[in-house]
């Protein structure tokens, strides 16, 4: 039987290493690849300016890529269940293909939208390819728990072998017989939207340093592979957080929107690492690779994965409200340079260094201002041009203490950190120009530079730039304090001590269980 077939695009904005693409081409008489800008998903409260850039510029690249093979890409607005009954009554669909997601709002909307598609009498596959394994798989082979410390989730995986090799993209001889009906008004009822229509003020962008798309990726995946010394060497603690250009590959973002796929990516380092001497997971880059998949395995197993309250696996802690230090967090006026110079460059390009993470995310929770880690959570899904549910929360919880690392007692100098691989702070003098007459013995404590010393930068602490907003030597310490109040809280109940546990089991069906229950290896 020859298919109408929807392709449904959501992450996996690219053609390589795209198997549910390549099943929707299958029997395919007429193709409709489709992207619903989904107001859940998509809206100005949880997008940043930058990360809506991203997407537009990934969704233009890819429907350039379709264009070459004689289709297009179709843009739809609206909610999904909405959406869909009514293009599979109007393009008479009968099959429904997409890329398989493990979110739960994704897998709430799939389940929804698979039985419209029954009651309309189309037939819906979905495919594994935003990680490198069925994040189920490795579940069931940890006794049905979700892995909690990295070493036995390299253990897991060690046992499934590698992951399975990418496919390539498809060509015109791929799509003998499927063609995309396109007439002249669909050029503007489905057309990209552009960053006025989503209501962003153009006005005050910076230049793109991360341009979105699939050809860009595979671009730059290129140009890393080339380094061939450096990707066996690579390891991620010696690379530096305030180097005034990217001390490690920037392809996170490429592998959040599914512009490129972690399975080529994993496949080009094996083949780079193929007979030379090399560094090793966890701080290689098959190691960071591995850590995405932790914790998106982790999201997956452990219900309420991106919230403390009803999360079994995170410590409960009475963090504080304070919208005045979270105000200045996310505004840059903590008063401590590098932290302001970090979150300066989060909110102008949309990426920050993995460490850089670390040192803002320790300041905000268990270091200095102690609030939760949600709400810094929130700021970085909103900013962070790799912003990944996942990956996010996992490494929120992280950062804070509250689940997978547990010494508390080892917190980030807003001060010393940075110094370490930038002491003349050149990387706070590009972020805060404000600052950048300081001379290097003052740049990460300006408040300490004598009246005269601020005159002469031309810059007052406290009228041009803030006194810090608290006193790290001492918040720091009645920190450790709480945290460790929070600890033997902890400890004091039924469930295992945090730091024992190496896996989470499950005490009833997830959604992801149900919906499991479909062959989805057609």
């Amino acid at each position: 039987m020859a298919h109408t077939c929807v392709h449904w695009f959501r992450k996996g904005l690219r053609l390589h290493d795209n198997p549910a693409l390549m099943a929707a081409l299958r029997d395919c008489k007429e193709l409709y690849p489709v992207f619903i800008v989904d107001p859940h998903l998509h809206n100005n409260t949880c997008v940043g300016i930058n990360r809506w850039r991203f997407l537009v510029g990934a969704l233009k690249d890819l429907d350039c890529s379709l264009r070459r093979l004689n289709s297009r890409l179709f843009v739809v607005r609206g909610k999904p269940e909405e959406v869909f009954p009514e293009l599979f009554d109007r393009w008479k669909v009968t099959k429904l293909t997409y890329e398989y997601d493990t979110e739960p709002y994704s897998l709430s909307r799939d389940k929804a939208v698979t039985t419209l598609a029954k009651e309309h009498g189309v037939e819906v596959i979905y495919k594994i390819s935003h990680t490198l394994y069925d994040t189920e798989r490795i579940i069931e082979e940890n006794g049905g728990k979700a892995p909690l410390t990295y070493n036995r989730m390299q253990a897991i995986v060690k046992t499934l072998g590698p992951p399975k090799r990418p496919i390539p993209a498809p060509t015109i001889e791929d799509l003998p017989d499927a063609m995309t009906p396109c007439s002249e008004n669909h050029e503007t009822k489905y057309e990209i939207p552009t960053l006025e229509e989503l209501g962003q003020d153009t006005a005050a962008l910076g230049g793109e340093k991360f341009p979105g798309g699939e050809q860009e990726a595979l671009r730059r995946l290129d140009e890393h592979m080339k380094r061939t010394g450096w990707v066996c060497g690579f390891e991620k603690p010696q690379t530096s957080p305030n180097s005034l250009s990217p001390s490690t590959t920037v392809l996170s973002p490429y592998v959040t929107f599914g512009c490129l796929s972690a399975r080529t990516f994993w496949w080009r380092l094996a083949d780079v690492y193929q007979g030379k001497k090399h560094s090793n997971p966890p701080v290689s880059l098959h190691g960071q690779l591995l850590w995405r998949e932790f914790f998106y395995t982790a999201s997956v197993g452990i219900y309420n994965f991106n919230k403390m309250e009803g999360n079994p696996v995170c410590t409960q802690v009475d963090w504080d409200t304070n919208p005045e230090y979270l105000a200045a967090w996310r505004e840059a006026r903590t008063g401590f340079p590098f932290i302001d110079a970090i979150m300066t460059q989060l909110r102008q390009e949309g990426w920050i260094h993995h460490l850089a993470r670390h040192a803002v995310a320790c300041f905000l929770t268990r270091g200095d201002l102690w609030i939760s880690w949600e709400e810094g959570q929130k700021v970085f899904e909103e900013l962070l041009l790799d912003g990944d549910w996942a990956l996010n929360a996992g490494n929120w919880q992280w950062l804070s203490a509250s689940a997978f690392f547990h010494q508390y007692f080892r917190v980030y100098s807003p001060v010393a950190f940075g110094k370490k691989t930038d002491k003349n702070g050149d990387y706070i003098k590009k972020y805060l120009p404000l600052l950048k007459k300081f001379p290097a013995e003052y740049i990460y404590e300006p408040w300490k530079a004598p009246r005269s010393v601020q005159q002469a930068a031309g810059c007052i602490v406290g009228k041009d730039y803030p006194q810090p907003i608290v006193k790290h030597e001492v918040i720091s310490k009645k920190n450790i304090q709480r945290m460790k109040l929070a600890y033997a809280k902890r400890s004091g109940d039924p469930a295992e001590s945090p730091i024992k546990k190496q896996g989470i089991k499950r005490k009833a069906p997830s959604v992801v269980d149900m919906l499991k229950k479909k062959d989805r290896r057609k």
